[in-house]
């Protein structure tokens, strides 16, 4: 179903017509191999002009890059950590959930989406 083209992209906003290329099998792959060129480039570049760094740390090559992955990396490390302290279980809102209402079947506008 993931491979499934639309039936009639004309119906998409611009962009979305735009981006419909990205959707294509081994697009995704493409985009992260340029990103990751991207990033070589830039880090190579680092080795071309003189800094001025005001830290002894910033005269490292690439320490700007390394920094921001390895402070990216700890940011999704504590999230992991601070998630365990504020997950609640699933019921524990109990009666008082709006979604513990009731619907009466016959009154909702069911659609099959996959038909």
């Amino acid at each position: 179903m993931a491979n499934k083209k639309p039936d009639n992209p004309d119906r998409f906003p611009p962009l979305g017509r735009a981006l419909l290329w990205v959707d294509g099998p081994g697009n995704v792959d493409k985009i992260v191999y340029a990103l990751a060129g991207v990033c070589v480039v830039l880090f190579l570049a680092d080795f071309t002009y003189k800094k001025h760094p005001y830290f002894t740390a910033e005269e490292i090559p690439g320490f700007y890059g390394i920094y921001g992955f390895v402070m990216f990396s700890a940011l999704i490390l504590v999230a992991k950590t601070l998630r365990f302290f504020i997950k609640r279980p699933e019921n524990y809102y109990g009666d008082k959930a709006i979604d513990r209402e009731e619907y009466p079947v016959d009154e909702l506008d069911e659609v099959d989406y996959d038909a």
